[in-house]
């Protein structure tokens, strides 16, 4: 075929654009405010070929560029668009080892999807529900394959975490050959995957089918182990013989306001109040053991993804009405355009440019209301985002019982206090190399939450496999 003939990426771009991004099916506002039972039903076959198929091929597919973790992703799309989709999800495991929950729970939109080309004149490929339609589809129909193993290197690692970064650090550093072995402190796998996000949003099932995929690859889990107190991090490199490292125990220190009332009953963290619901199942209580607050009128302080899911947990619980209460507008908001408009349909309302100046409680200190004063946004700060500031004399109240706080979590400090050796910055988090995670220790790696602060899982796997390389390389330099 001579130039003439082949298609012109402008002509290719506009052939693409008659097909448009397609729908993904989904359960009922009315119906799904009332159930946990996951809100989007995935992509059917001939809907994700279609959809795949509006992908033209760039010569420099930026897309890659766009993804932590550098998934092949025209690769990918390719093989769904022609109907293998068993090689489309070999292309996937090959630099992600949790498409299904990346699929559901990343930010495609700010990442490989901003910068998808179809997104300069019309909309990008859907690239996260086609990822999704490719890890459900393999899991469905049973057509999990594990990649091959490395001949064992004798070299033994240690992984202090079993969320998003442990589970990647674990799964590559199987592949190569090493005996890893997870130390999880709570009694399931899967770190903020379990207890943070709501099983409308990340059904348990599909972590748990995840972690199932990360433990064929010969990782073990040690559950109920809190390094730090179960064992140091010392113990576990002279003691138990572990050649290296990685720490990802994530954010789970929780952030108050420093308002007056934050200790009245009634007053959440949001990771409380999410980990009794997801993790401990408080929502079927008392078939089980853990109790949780029954609200009629709940205000979720915050705007972010956390503030999103405990506003739409607490519907679900039966809360007559959900206050979103967050002191800038819509346009800051850092939660995804997706959640903020499921929380809309579901009937969550917005109180925006409202900021919390105290919790007021009855005589028995429980939570009666909440103190607000109205916002205007000023110039921009640090963030980039402008800064909220109070109107004078814009004070009111209004009847809540119960309130949860999300408006950012901190580093989890156990480890580091237990490891004087372990350097963190002011706020906390382990002082890390950004390229390998190479912390103050030699043979000690972090990544995630626990270095950047709370952000996404995808940033926490894409850290997990530089610093598993990095442990590799590290490793097999070791004298023996």
């Amino acid at each position: 075929m001579d130039d003439t003939m082949k298609p012109k990426p402008a002509a290719a771009l506009k052939k693409k654009e008659k097909i448009p991004r397609q729908p993904m099916p989904e359960q009922d506002p009315k119906v799904r405010r009332c159930n946990f039972q996951e809100v989007p039903f995935g992509y059917p076959v001939e809907i994700a070929q279609l959809e795949a198929s509006r992908c033209i091929h760039c010569k420099k597919p930026v897309c890659i560029d766009g993804c932590p973790v550098g998934i092949n992703i025209p690769g990918f799309l390719r093989e769904i668009r022609d109907g293998n989709f068993v090689e489309a999800a070999r292309i996937l495991k090959a630099d992600n080892a949790l498409p299904a929950i990346c699929g559901r729970v990343c930010p495609q939109e700010e990442q490989c999807e901003k910068v998808c080309v179809l997104a300069i004149k019309g909309e990008s490929v859907a690239i996260g529900r086609l990822e999704r339609f490719v890890a459900d589809w393999e899991r469905e129909t049973g057509n999990i394959q594990v990649p091959p193993i490395a001949p064992s290197t004798d070299r033994k690692a240690a992984v202090v975490g079993s969320g998003p970064a442990g589970l990647t650090v674990a799964g590559e550093l199987a592949v190569r050959g090493h005996q890893v072995t997870i130390f999880e402190a709570l009694h399931k796998p899967g770190g903020v995957l379990i207890y943070g996000i709501p099983e409308f949003r990340l059904p348990k099932a599909i972590v748990m089918a995840e972690v199932d995929y990360v433990k064929k690859l010969g990782v073990d889990i040690v559950y109920n182990a809190v390094i730090g107190k179960y064992l140091t991090i010392d113990e576990l490199m002279k003691e138990e013989g572990y050649d290296a490292v990685f720490i990802g125990t994530g954010a789970g220190l929780p952030y108050f306001m420093n308002i007056p009332g934050e200790n009245l009953i009634g007053v959440y963290s949001a990771n409380e109040y999410l980990t009794r619901s997801n993790l401990m199942r408080a929502y079927d209580f008392p078939n089980t053991d853990t109790p949780i607050v029954r609200s009629r009128n709940v205000a979720v302080i915050g705007g972010g993804n956390v503030a999103m899911d405990s506003a739409r947990t607490a519907l679900r619980l039966g809360a007559e009405n959900v206050y979103l209460v967050y002191r800038r507008s819509r346009v800051e908001m850092p939660a995804r355009i997706e959640e903020i408009h499921h929380a809309e349909e579901e009937g969550i309302q917005f109180n925006l440019l409202t900021n919390p100046t105290a919790i007021n409680g009855d005589d028995k200190g429980r939570v009666q209301s909440m103190t607000c004063i109205r916002m205007e946004l000023g110039e921009p700060d640090a963030s980039g985002r402008r800064r909220p500031v109070p109107i004078p004399g814009s004070e009111f109240e209004f009847i809540v019982d119960t309130v949860i706080v999300a408006i950012g979590n901190g580093a989890n400090p156990l480890l580091p206090e237990a490891t004087p050796a372990l350097k963190v910055n002011k706020r906390g988090n382990i002082i890390a190399d950004k390229d390998t995670g190479l912390t103050s220790i030699p043979g000690v790696y972090a990544g995630g939450d626990i270095v950047i602060g709370a952000a996404t899982v995808i940033l926490a796997m894409g850290a997990g496999k530089q610093a598993a390389k990095a442990m590799h390389e590290y490793m097999m330099g070791l004298e023996r």
